[in-house]
């Protein structure tokens, strides 16, 4: 069991990384400092850590993974133990419109936080990284560890090499790494531009739902929360230089997705789920669009002990009430006012 006690969160005013920090400062696993590390890009998003912006453990700090004496400067002024690394550009689309924020970001960043971790041998460094760099399966079979490397967007090339040079980085100059491989994730904080939520808003909304192709496209999809333990376990208990997948054995096509939540959202509202179903509209593919991910964490399963708590009927309910629920934050989000914090501390400075 590996003792943390200050850790570096990159891009924790995400999605996901804002989760995790919720995540530590619920559990009891955890009681050192949480340094936040955000560059403010448009998926940066401020309300989502207004549950503990005021944590007395928790600082806040706008910058760039790529300014390598920041970071090291953030390393030695607070002791940091552990750099979790979930700064990332992460939308295909956007990374087929113009790749080179992806490149410098996901390549570029991920390399400047390891030259710093190679001046600092007792931080420990974990890379969230996503199953897309495995390509494409076919109709049967899930990815796996050892699973051969065959990216096939912009996006999940520029993450493909992230994971190579943290990989190279624990082989060739002896830095302790840990790098996990997730699904798709779903649950409260997603931004709209994300399947679900932007299926949930429309729907809400009575705008079309539109659906890739012949929306038979597959994923296996994984609750947020459930991510996050994840990332801690493998961060506490998981060897040092090894991969682990994170999956939450929920494969559903992208239209049984889309049906799914106009039923849900049709039961929630006590309104016919045939009403929010007739929005659907197929639009023309994306380009290079995987047909079928599934992941096998087996490996994370057997050795760690952990193991998905949402099914995902369950987490798409809950998901679907929380939207529901906070509809200050939607609106923020869609007029651009969650960005007005950050124009009057950094942009009008």
């Amino acid at each position: 069991m590996r003792e943390v006690s200050n850790v570096l969160v990159t891009g924790g005013l995400g999605f996901i990384g804002s989760a995790f920090m919720r995540f530590l400062f619920r559990t009891n696993a955890f009681t050192g400092r949480v340094v936040n590390l955000d560059l403010l890009t448009y998926a940066g998003n401020p309300d989502n850590v207004a549950g503990f912006v005021d944590e007395s453990r928790y600082s806040f700090v706008r910058g760039d993974i790529c300014d390598q004496q920041l970071v090291s400067r953030l390393c030695q002024e607070h002791a940091i133990d552990t750099i979790v690394n979930f700064a990332a550009e992460s939308h295909v689309d956007r990374s087929i419109a113009g790749p080179g924020v992806f490149i410098q970001t996901n390549i570029v960043g991920t390399y400047s936080l390891l030259e710093v971790v190679r001046s600092f041998p007792s931080i420990h460094f974990h890379h969230v990284s996503t199953d897309e760099v495995y390509g494409s399966l076919g109709i049967t079979g899930a990815f796996d560890e050892q699973s051969p490397y065959r990216p096939n967007s912009p996006y999940s090339a520029s993450k493909a090499a992230s994971d190579h040079l943290v990989r190279s980085y624990a082989h060739t100059f002896g830095i302790s790494t840990t790098i996990s491989n997730c699904s798709n994730n779903y649950g409260p904080f997603q931004f709209p531009e994300k399947l679900i939520p932007l299926m949930i808003l429309n729907a809400v909304e009575r705008k079309p739902l539109p659906v890739y192709g012949d929306g038979l496209n597959i994923r296996d999809w994984l609750y947020v929360d459930d991510h996050v333990e994840a990332i801690w376990t493998v961060i506490c208990e998981g060897d040092r230089g090894a991969t682990y997948n994170i999956g939450g054995k929920n494969e559903w096509t992208n239209i049984a997705i889309v049906e799914k939540i106009a039923d849900l959202l049709g039961r929630i509202q006590r309104e016919e789920p045939g009403q929010f179903r007739s929005l659907i509209t197929f639009v023309k593919d994306r380009p290079g669009h995987d047909r079928r991910y599934a992941i096998d964490s087996n490996k994370l399963t057997n050795q760690l002990g952990w193991r998905a708590r949402h099914d995902f009927e369950a987490g798409l309910d809950e998901t679907i009430r929380w939207y529901l629920r906070n509809s200050q934050w939607i609106s923020r989000v869609k007029t651009g006012a969650y960005r007005q914090w950050i124009k009057k501390n950094y942009d009008e400075r």
